[in-house]
């Protein structure tokens, strides 16, 4: 086993390299500069889009834009939040933060172009459904000849859509916040009880389809990050003092990178920080990666620049707000100095340390939500890759393996799960960045379009 996690963790640090990380964020800065900002000029104009005031019914798609966007959201907004966010700062320090916000802001431009062409060309499944997602605008917007490129990105997706990080923390969370200080005896038999329960669940949701998913998160969304941001706050309350202090540290630890105690890139701890954050940035909020495409492309719209614009509320709300809360808790606390590197219990400790006897539960409410919630929307990416892959009829064969995978993440170790994940996030966002990136200038030529209608 352990030959097997270090070739994972050898996987995943051979695909996040160097060309990667240009195409990612170097790509992403193109299109930020590109687009001179404009998609960022219209963020009330986004909101407005996104409370229903330009809803039509007889769009085509299969749920609105506030269903999309808690579809998308519910699988970024999960563990990569919480406990994603706690590696980033036991193994980067205060730093990685930073570099974490660059890969939201690029990002937003990034979500923006990509999830406009997901609308823009959107394809068709075996059963004749109209589809959205990279796959599809690859085939739909370069032609038949680059469907190499989108079937490896469907490849790709069959792994990364697996809920295993989720399921993983979720189980370390439950053991840790609420069976061990109650005297239970955790280990492989508690965490496959735990796995067992998940896998229940989620089949009575994602048997439903699309519409019960996006129905069910679309509650769970709003609730779960208003309650987490309200026991956030009263940890930035009983720290007060030094909020200010750790939050300048963010950006002065950003270039120091004092506390990075990860390996250099390039010989430079700054490079391995940076490295760091952007790959924390990407598994947190997913710009570049290819997944919340199959969530907006299934919008009720006939506008794809508006698909865009609501698209890209997502890396802000995930990464410049969530992430910073998890951050911020942990910092003011300095559960950041100790040792334990092992995700969400730093976040619980922190939670602990400010709010004691109620603030683990909280935290563990907050969880629940988020890896429950994201475990029905991967379920959906998953099976929108097989039906491009091997037909609509076929969708329902990914949900066993889904199902059964729930129970390999409640029993296997963290760092071959996070290595795993990492990996195919990363292959996945070759075809996506390409494809965005060739197809940019009909985004900005629609855009252009639109903003004039729009005045």
């Amino acid at each position: 086993m352990s030959q097997i996690d270090q070739f994972i963790a050898d996987f995943a640090s051979l695909v996040w390299g160097i060309p990667l990380v240009i195409l990612l964020i170097g790509g992403g800065i193109y299109l930020l500069i590109y687009s001179r900002f404009l998609p960022f000029r219209y963020l009330g104009h986004s909101v407005e889009v996104l409370r229903g005031k330009y809803n039509n019914p007889e769009d085509p798609g299969d749920i609105n834009h506030f269903q999309a966007l808690s579809t998308a959201l519910s699988s970024t907004v999960g563990m990569g939040n919480i406990a994603g966010v706690a590696v980033a700062i036991a193994v980067g320090g205060p730093g990685a933060i930073f570099w974490l916000w660059i890969s939201a802001i690029v990002g937003m431009a990034t979500k923006f172009f990509t999830n406009t062409l997901a609308v823009m060309y959107r394809g068709k499944d075996s059963e004749g459904k109209i589809q959205g997602g990279v796959m599809y605008f690859i085939v739909e917007g370069l032609g038949k000849k680059w469907k190499p490129m989108a079937a490896f990105f469907a490849v790709a997706g069959l792994v990364g859509a697996l809920p295993v990080f989720n399921v993983n923390q979720l189980t370390q969370a439950i053991n840790y916040i609420l069976l061990e200080p109650n005297g239970v005896q955790t280990g492989f038999g508690t965490s496959l009880v735990i796995g067992i329960m998940l896998t229940i669940i989620t089949t009575i949701v994602i048997i439903g389809g699309l519409d019960r998913i996006s129905k069910t998160v679309s509650k769970l969304v709003p609730a779960m990050v208003l309650l987490y941001f309200v026991s956030v706050v009263a940890i930035l309350f009983v720290h007060y003092d030094v909020v200010l202090s750790y939050f300048s540290m963010i950006f002065t630890d950003a270039f120091a990178a004092e506390n990075y105690k990860g390996d250099p890139l390039l010989g430079g701890v700054l490079g391995g920080l940076i490295l760091l954050g952007i790959r924390r940035g990407a598994f947190s909020n997913e710009a570049g990666i290819g997944t919340a495409t199959m969530a907006h492309g299934a919008s009720k719209t006939s506008e794809p620049v508006r698909e865009g614009l609501i698209a890209m509320l997502g890396p802000a709300i995930d990464t410049l707000v969530v992430c910073t809360l998890t951050a911020m808790a942990i910092l003011v606390t300095g559960v950041w100095q100790t040792e334990d590197v092992n995700g969400v219990s730093l976040t619980a400790a922190a939670f602990d340390e400010a709010i004691p006897y109620v603030g683990n539960y909280l935290l563990l409410l907050c969880i629940l939500a988020f890896s429950v919630s994201s475990l029905f929307s991967y379920s959906y990416y998953g099976t929108k890759c097989l039906s491009f892959l091997a037909g609509a009829e076929n969708k329902k064969y990914y949900n066993y393996i889904y199902v059964l995978s729930i129970l390999v993440g409640a029993t296997t170790s963290l760092s071959f799960i996070l290595n795993l994940i990492d990996g195919f996030f990363a292959l996945m966002a070759i075809p996506t960045m390409i494809a965005t990136l060739i197809m940019a200038p009909r985004v900005m030529k629609a855009a252009k379009v639109y903003f004039e209608t729009y005045k």
